[in-house]
């Protein structure tokens, strides 16, 4: 008569099944928490954004809705700390006026380091938002910055990484097309713009022309103040880029908001 040996397989099929599944359960509460992550940074990015939109409006200034970004991973354990490794913002067609004239700035890009905020002013709103240190970079257009030097037909743009102007001029009676560069530096917060080296076809060669020549150029080398920076930025570097005026500018223990 034959023996019956029991069946070892089942039982580590079982335990097979069950590990498997716990592995699986441990997945979806691992997936359920990166979305749960994920809502509450979009929450937060919605109310910092809101605040943000309130303080460009305290400036008189004007741009599209702020496009936030936090960074860092997990967010739940930064909201917990109430510290946030960094905060991106980017501002897009950035309107500001400077002695009547629209100063337009198409992009300004906002990167906050090291924000202290509570969980309480991301839930109601209210409170400061303080970013260790901020560093901005945006873009004036060379048409805007034309027309604060208001000279009839005179146009900026870039040359071998200068800024470059052409303008049609009277010299002497003579209509001429005025060509050259300029030095960009930053003084006092303001942009420095100073044309040392204009030419012009056909410039009579008599010490007059030469004369009104250089007092065009006089005429438009100013130092031309920009609308006032958000989050307190202040004004560092100034580069001729093909696209604009690029500006870069930074600050330290600023607020990003005052909803108080």
């Amino acid at each position: 008569m034959a023996e019956a040996y029991p069946a070892e397989g089942r039982p580590r099929r079982r335990g097979r099944k069950v590990l498997i599944g716990f592995v699986v359960l441990l997945l979806v509460l691992a997936g359920l928490l990166v979305v749960a992550d994920r809502v509450a940074a979009g929450v937060a990015e919605r109310a910092i954004a809101d605040q943000v939109r309130q303080e460009i409006a305290k400036q008189d200034a004007q741009s599209a809705a702020p496009q936030v970004e936090v960074g860092g991973f997990p967010f739940l354990t930064q909201v917990l700390d109430g510290r946030y490794q960094r905060i991106s913002i980017q501002l897009t067609d950035v309107r500001g006026a400077v002695q009547g004239d629209a100063v337009e700035v198409p992009k300004l890009d906002v990167d906050a380091r090291n924000v202290t905020a509570s969980l309480d002013t991301l839930r109601s709103g209210r409170g400061d938002v303080v970013a260790e240190s901020v560093d901005g970079r945006g873009t004036v257009t060379y048409e805007s910055l034309a027309k604060l030097l208001d000279r009839p037909g005179l146009t900026l743009g870039e040359r071998n990484g200068k800024l470059a102007v052409t303008a049609p001029v009277d010299i002497l009676g003579v209509k001429l097309t005025v060509n050259g560069t300029a030095d960009v530096t930053v003084a006092g917060g303001k942009v420095a713009l100073r044309f040392n080296d204009l030419t012009a076809d056909g410039l009579p060669n008599v010490p007059l022309a030469r004369a009104a020549l250089t007092r065009y150029a006089q005429g438009i080398s100013i130092d031309v103040p920009l609308p006032e920076l958000p989050f307190q930025l202040n004004l560092r570097k100034v580069e001729p880029k093909p696209e604009g005026l690029v500006v870069t500018a930074d600050a330290a223990n600023v607020p990003i908001n005052s909803a108080g």
